[in-house]
C-alpha cells in the first residue's frame, strides 16, 4: 500500500514538471513574436501562427494572453536581473567595473533590443492592466536590486560612499537605457556607444565624482 501511495505521489510531481516545463517552452518560443509586435498587436492566434505550436495547445496551457505574457516576460527576466553578477564579481578595480559595466549595458542593448522594448511595452501596459501589475512591480523591483548591486560595489571599490539612494540609482540608469533604446530603435548609429560613455559617467555620479568626460 505504501508503495502505491508513493508510485502515485511520484507520478503526479512528474505530470506538474511536465506540465510547467511545457508551459515555459511555449512562452519561450512566443517571446520573440511578442517581443516583434508588441502587447496589443499579439494575440494566442498570432503566437501560434508564427510557431510550432497551435492555437489550441496555447489555450490548454494558457488561460489567456495576458497569462502566457507574464511567464514569457518572467521567463527573460530571470536572466536579465543576474546579466552583470559576473561583472560586479570579477572587477578588481574601481576602473575594470567600469568600463565593464557600461560596455555589457551598450553590448544588451544591441544584442537584446526587441526583448528590451517588450519590457518597457509590459510595464507601461501594468498601469491599466492590472491582471499582470503584481508580477511587474516584482520583476522591477529585481532589476533595481540588479543595479543596486553594481553601484554599492563601485562605491567600495572607489573607497566612497554613495550619494544617492537605491531607488534613485534604479531609476536614472533605466531611463537612460530606455532613452538609448528609443534612438537605437529609431536608427541613431551611435545610440549604443552613447550609452556606454553615459552610463560610465553615471556611475560616477553615485559617488559625487564628476570631473570625468
Amino acid at each position: 500500500m505504501k508503495e502505491s501511495v508513493e508510485k502515485r505521489a511520484r507520478q503526479a510531481r512528474d505530470q506538474v514538471d511536465k506540465f510547467a516545463e511545457r508551459r515555459t517552452q511555449l512562452a519561450t518560443a512566443a517571446l520573440d513574436t511578442l517581443a516583434e509586435l508588441g502587447y496589443a498587436r499579439t494575440s494566442l492566434r498570432e503566437i501560434a501562427q508564427k510557431s510550432e505550436f497551435s492555437h489550441g495547445v496555447l489555450h490548454y496551457y494558457f488561460s489567456d494572453k495576458v497569462e502566457l505574457l507574464t511567464h514569457a516576460v518572467q521567463l527573460y527576466e530571470a536572466v536579465c536581473v543576474t546579466r552583470y553578477d559576473d561583472v560586479v564579481a570579477t572587477s578588481d578595480t574601481a576602473e575594470e567595473l567600469r568600463n565593464a559595466f557600461s560596455a555589457l549595458m551598450a553590448g544588451t542593448l544591441q544584442d537584446d533590443a526587441p526583448l528590451h522594448r517588450l519590457w518597457y511595452d509590459v510595464r507601461n501596459q501594468s498601469l491599466f492592466e492590472e491582471s499582470f501589475r503584481a508580477d511587474v512591480v516584482d520583476i522591477d523591483k529585481r532589476r533595481q536590486k540588479m543595479i543596486a548591486n553594481v553601484v554599492e560595489r563601485y562605491a567600495v571599490l572607489c573607497d566612497q560612499p554613495l550619494v544617492v539612494s537605491e531607488a534613485l540609482a534604479y531609476a536614472t540608469f533605466d531611463g537612460l537605457f530606455q532613452l538609448a533604446l528609443l534612438r537605437y530603435h529609431a536608427g541613431e548609429p551611435d545610440a549604443a556607444e552613447s550609452l556606454r560613455h553615459d552610463a560610465a559617467q553615471l556611475l560616477d555620479l553615485t559617488i559625487g565624482r564628476t570631473h570625468r568626460v
